[in-house]
Protein backbone atom coordinates (compact mmCIF):
# COMPACT_ATOMS: atom_id res chain seq x y z
CA UNK A 1 0.00 0.00 0.00
CA UNK A 2 1.48 3.31 -0.71
CA UNK A 3 0.43 6.41 1.52
CA UNK A 4 0.08 9.34 -0.36
CA UNK A 5 0.98 12.18 2.45
CA UNK A 6 0.39 16.09 3.15
CA UNK A 7 0.58 18.37 6.30
CA UNK A 8 -2.05 20.75 5.87
CA UNK A 9 -1.83 22.87 8.53
CA UNK A 10 -1.71 20.69 11.64
CA UNK A 11 -3.47 18.16 10.27
CA UNK A 12 -1.88 15.14 8.54
CA UNK A 13 -3.67 13.69 4.82
CA UNK A 14 -3.03 11.15 3.37
CA UNK A 15 -4.09 9.01 0.58
CA UNK A 16 -4.21 5.26 -0.54
CA UNK A 17 -3.81 3.70 -4.09
CA UNK A 18 -5.58 0.52 -4.78
CA UNK A 19 -2.53 -2.16 -3.95
CA UNK A 20 -2.08 -4.11 -0.80
CA UNK A 21 -5.97 -5.21 0.06
CA UNK A 22 -7.45 -8.59 -0.17
CA UNK A 23 -10.38 -7.76 -2.77
CA UNK A 24 -10.00 -9.74 -5.74
CA UNK A 25 -10.94 -9.51 -9.56
CA UNK A 26 -12.07 -5.89 -10.94
CA UNK A 27 -12.11 -5.23 -6.55
CA UNK A 28 -8.45 -6.00 -6.72
CA UNK A 29 -7.04 -5.12 -4.39
CA UNK A 30 -7.61 -2.64 -1.83
CA UNK A 31 -11.23 -1.29 -2.45
CA UNK A 32 -12.36 0.47 0.31
CA UNK A 33 -16.46 0.65 -0.94
CA UNK A 34 -18.65 -1.62 0.83
CA UNK A 35 -21.80 -0.47 -1.76
CA UNK A 36 -19.87 -1.91 -5.05
CA UNK A 37 -20.70 -5.40 -4.86
CA UNK A 38 -17.61 -6.33 -3.36
CA UNK A 39 -17.55 -8.93 -0.38
CA UNK A 40 -18.33 -7.51 2.99
CA UNK A 41 -15.38 -9.31 4.51
CA UNK A 42 -12.72 -8.19 2.12
CA UNK A 43 -14.17 -4.57 2.22
CA UNK A 44 -13.92 -4.40 6.17
CA UNK A 45 -10.19 -6.45 6.04
CA UNK A 46 -9.16 -3.59 3.32
CA UNK A 47 -10.34 -1.05 6.01
CA UNK A 48 -8.65 -2.29 8.57
CA UNK A 49 -5.56 -2.34 6.72
CA UNK A 50 -6.01 1.14 5.95
CA UNK A 51 -6.43 2.13 9.86
CA UNK A 52 -3.77 0.26 10.74
CA UNK A 53 -1.32 1.62 7.84
CA UNK A 54 -2.61 5.40 9.09
CA UNK A 55 -1.72 4.90 13.03
CA UNK A 56 1.29 3.63 12.15
CA UNK A 57 2.16 6.48 9.62
CA UNK A 58 0.95 8.42 12.01
CA UNK A 59 2.69 7.65 15.23
CA UNK A 60 5.98 8.12 13.30
CA UNK A 61 5.31 11.64 13.45
CA UNK A 62 4.07 11.83 17.32
CA UNK A 63 4.84 10.47 20.69
CA UNK A 64 3.94 6.88 21.55
CA UNK A 65 5.11 3.62 22.12
CA UNK A 66 6.02 0.81 19.69
CA UNK A 67 3.20 -1.03 21.11
CA UNK A 68 0.74 1.60 19.29
CA UNK A 69 1.69 0.73 16.16
CA UNK A 70 -0.31 -1.77 15.32
CA UNK A 71 -3.21 -0.52 17.03
CA UNK A 72 -5.63 0.93 14.40
CA UNK A 73 -6.61 4.40 14.15
CA UNK A 74 -9.96 4.74 14.19
CA UNK A 75 -11.63 6.59 10.84
CA UNK A 76 -14.79 7.94 10.28
CA UNK A 77 -16.50 6.67 7.08
CA UNK A 78 -19.43 7.49 5.21
CA UNK A 79 -22.37 6.68 3.31
CA UNK A 80 -22.00 8.91 0.33
CA UNK A 81 -24.64 10.53 -1.71
CA UNK A 82 -22.97 12.56 -4.41
CA UNK A 83 -24.84 15.73 -1.57
CA UNK A 84 -24.17 18.51 0.53
CA UNK A 85 -24.71 17.23 4.07
CA UNK A 86 -21.80 16.98 6.48
CA UNK A 87 -21.21 15.03 9.26
CA UNK A 88 -19.72 16.25 12.65
CA UNK A 89 -17.52 14.42 14.79
CA UNK A 90 -17.06 16.06 17.56
CA UNK A 91 -14.93 16.22 20.92
CA UNK A 92 -16.65 13.57 23.19
CA UNK A 93 -18.21 11.29 20.14
CA UNK A 94 -17.08 8.08 19.85
CA UNK A 95 -17.19 6.47 16.58
CA UNK A 96 -17.52 2.57 16.61
CA UNK A 97 -17.67 -0.34 14.30
CA UNK A 98 -21.14 -1.29 15.22
CA UNK A 99 -22.58 2.08 14.30
CA UNK A 100 -24.45 2.77 10.75
CA UNK A 101 -21.63 4.88 8.45
CA UNK A 102 -23.17 8.49 8.89
CA UNK A 103 -24.68 9.41 5.29
CA UNK A 104 -23.07 12.32 3.81
CA UNK A 105 -20.64 13.76 1.47
CA UNK A 106 -18.16 15.65 3.47
CA UNK A 107 -16.80 15.04 7.38
CA UNK A 108 -15.53 17.39 10.14
CA UNK A 109 -14.13 16.64 13.39
CA UNK A 110 -12.00 18.73 15.92
CA UNK A 111 -10.39 15.09 17.69
CA UNK A 112 -7.03 14.68 16.94
CA UNK A 113 -6.10 11.27 16.41
CA UNK A 114 -9.56 10.68 14.75
CA UNK A 115 -9.70 9.99 11.05
CA UNK A 116 -12.35 11.01 8.96
CA UNK A 117 -12.44 10.01 5.37
CA UNK A 118 -13.61 9.61 2.10
CA UNK A 119 -13.64 7.22 -0.90
CA UNK A 120 -13.48 8.54 -4.62
CA UNK A 121 -12.86 6.75 -7.61
CA UNK A 122 -13.16 9.72 -10.44
CA UNK A 123 -14.32 12.67 -8.05
CA UNK A 124 -12.15 15.45 -6.05
CA UNK A 125 -10.90 14.54 -2.37
CA UNK A 126 -10.52 17.78 -0.79
CA UNK A 127 -9.30 17.94 2.14
CA UNK A 128 -9.52 21.04 4.33
CA UNK A 129 -8.04 22.54 8.13
CA UNK A 130 -7.53 25.14 10.30
CA UNK A 131 -6.85 25.81 13.46
CA UNK A 132 -8.72 22.80 16.23
CA UNK A 133 -10.28 21.59 13.19
CA UNK A 134 -9.98 19.18 9.74
CA UNK A 135 -12.54 17.55 7.45
CA UNK A 136 -12.99 16.30 4.18
CA UNK A 137 -15.32 16.34 1.10
CA UNK A 138 -16.31 14.12 -1.14
CA UNK A 139 -16.96 16.40 -4.63
CA UNK A 140 -17.63 15.34 -8.12
CA UNK A 141 -19.66 17.66 -10.46
CA UNK A 142 -22.82 17.22 -8.54
CA UNK A 143 -21.31 18.05 -5.35
CA UNK A 144 -19.29 21.34 -6.87
CA UNK A 145 -22.57 22.29 -8.42
CA UNK A 146 -24.59 21.87 -4.91
CA UNK A 147 -22.81 23.67 -2.46
CA UNK A 148 -20.86 20.11 -0.53
CA UNK A 149 -17.28 22.82 -0.74
CA UNK A 150 -18.95 25.71 1.12
CA UNK A 151 -21.16 23.81 3.44
CA UNK A 152 -18.16 21.78 4.83
CA UNK A 153 -16.36 25.36 4.78
CA UNK A 154 -18.97 26.59 6.90
CA UNK A 155 -19.02 24.04 9.49
CA UNK A 156 -15.09 23.76 9.45
CA UNK A 157 -15.17 27.43 10.59
CA UNK A 158 -17.82 27.12 12.79
CA UNK A 159 -15.99 24.69 15.16
CA UNK A 160 -12.66 26.06 14.42
CA UNK A 161 -10.82 29.18 13.71
CA UNK A 162 -7.86 31.16 11.79
CA UNK A 163 -6.78 30.55 7.97
CA UNK A 164 -8.51 27.89 6.17
CA UNK A 165 -6.41 25.95 3.97
CA UNK A 166 -7.29 23.55 1.47
CA UNK A 167 -5.41 20.30 -0.46
CA UNK A 168 -6.81 19.05 -3.76
CA UNK A 169 -6.52 15.20 -4.11
CA UNK A 170 -5.79 12.73 -6.60
CA UNK A 171 -8.85 12.62 -8.97
CA UNK A 172 -9.52 12.11 -13.08
CA UNK A 173 -8.43 15.16 -15.13
CA UNK A 174 -9.82 16.27 -18.26
CA UNK A 175 -7.81 14.29 -20.84
CA UNK A 176 -9.58 11.03 -19.41
CA UNK A 177 -13.00 12.52 -18.40
CA UNK A 178 -15.82 12.71 -21.65
CA UNK A 179 -18.70 14.25 -20.22
CA UNK A 180 -21.84 14.81 -21.82
CA UNK A 181 -22.19 18.46 -23.53
CA UNK A 182 -25.40 19.05 -21.87
CA UNK A 183 -23.67 18.41 -18.40
CA UNK A 184 -21.15 20.65 -19.47
CA UNK A 185 -22.67 23.57 -19.94
CA UNK A 186 -24.56 23.00 -16.61
CA UNK A 187 -21.41 22.69 -14.83
CA UNK A 188 -19.93 25.72 -16.83
CA UNK A 189 -22.84 28.08 -16.57
CA UNK A 190 -22.34 27.81 -12.77
CA UNK A 191 -18.94 27.53 -12.37
CA UNK A 192 -17.51 29.02 -15.61
CA UNK A 193 -15.61 28.19 -18.61
CA UNK A 194 -12.57 27.44 -17.35
CA UNK A 195 -14.14 24.21 -16.18
CA UNK A 196 -14.73 23.14 -19.93
CA UNK A 197 -11.46 20.70 -21.08
CA UNK A 198 -10.66 18.43 -24.07
CA UNK A 199 -10.06 14.51 -23.43
CA UNK A 200 -6.63 13.46 -25.42
CA UNK A 201 -8.64 12.02 -27.99
CA UNK A 202 -10.60 16.10 -28.53
CA UNK A 203 -14.08 15.22 -26.91
CA UNK A 204 -15.60 17.80 -24.63
CA UNK A 205 -14.47 16.86 -21.36
CA UNK A 206 -14.95 18.55 -17.50
CA UNK A 207 -11.84 19.61 -15.76
CA UNK A 208 -12.72 18.55 -12.11
CA UNK A 209 -9.10 19.93 -10.85
CA UNK A 210 -10.34 23.19 -12.09
CA UNK A 211 -13.67 23.04 -10.66
CA UNK A 212 -12.63 22.66 -7.66
CA UNK A 213 -9.97 25.54 -8.02
CA UNK A 214 -13.01 27.62 -9.14
CA UNK A 215 -14.87 26.51 -5.77
CA UNK A 216 -12.45 27.10 -3.54
CA UNK A 217 -11.69 30.52 -4.76
CA UNK A 218 -14.74 31.58 -3.70
CA UNK A 219 -14.16 31.70 0.48
CA UNK A 220 -11.24 33.59 1.60
CA UNK A 221 -8.97 30.43 1.25
CA UNK A 222 -5.04 30.32 0.72
CA UNK A 223 -4.52 28.99 -3.23
CA UNK A 224 -5.06 25.11 -2.83
CA UNK A 225 -2.48 22.75 -3.71
CA UNK A 226 -2.81 19.69 -6.29
CA UNK A 227 -0.89 16.32 -5.74
CA UNK A 228 0.72 14.41 -8.22
CA UNK A 229 -1.25 11.94 -8.61
CA UNK A 230 -4.48 11.34 -11.33
CA UNK A 231 -7.00 8.49 -11.74
CA UNK A 232 -7.25 7.58 -15.63
CA UNK A 233 -10.86 6.22 -15.97
CA UNK A 234 -10.16 3.27 -18.25
CA UNK A 235 -11.81 2.31 -21.30
CA UNK A 236 -14.02 -0.95 -19.60
CA UNK A 237 -15.50 0.39 -16.07
CA UNK A 238 -14.03 -1.01 -12.87
CA UNK A 239 -15.29 -0.30 -9.14
CA UNK A 240 -12.54 -0.08 -6.67
CA UNK A 241 -12.74 3.22 -4.52
CA UNK A 242 -9.65 4.54 -2.97
CA UNK A 243 -9.67 7.09 0.20
CA UNK A 244 -8.00 10.54 1.23
CA UNK A 245 -7.96 10.53 5.00
CA UNK A 246 -7.40 13.40 7.17
CA UNK A 247 -6.81 13.75 11.27
CA UNK A 248 -6.53 17.07 12.83
CA UNK A 249 -3.74 17.73 15.02
CA UNK A 250 -2.74 19.71 18.40
CA UNK A 251 -5.99 19.12 20.08
CA UNK A 252 -7.17 15.99 22.22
Amino acid sequence: MRLGERALGAARVLWTDRHGGISAGRYSSLNLGDHVGDSPPSVAENRRRVERAVASRLILLEEGGPEERSTPRPIVWLRQMHGSSVHIVASGSHPGDDAPAPVADAAITDRSGVGVAVLTADCVPLAISCDGAAGVAHAGWKGLTGGVVEATVAELRRIGGGRVRALIGPCVHAGRYEFGAADLELVADRLGPEVIGRTDEGAPALDLPAAARVVLSRPALRRPTSTMWASARPRRPTTSPTGATVSPGGRR
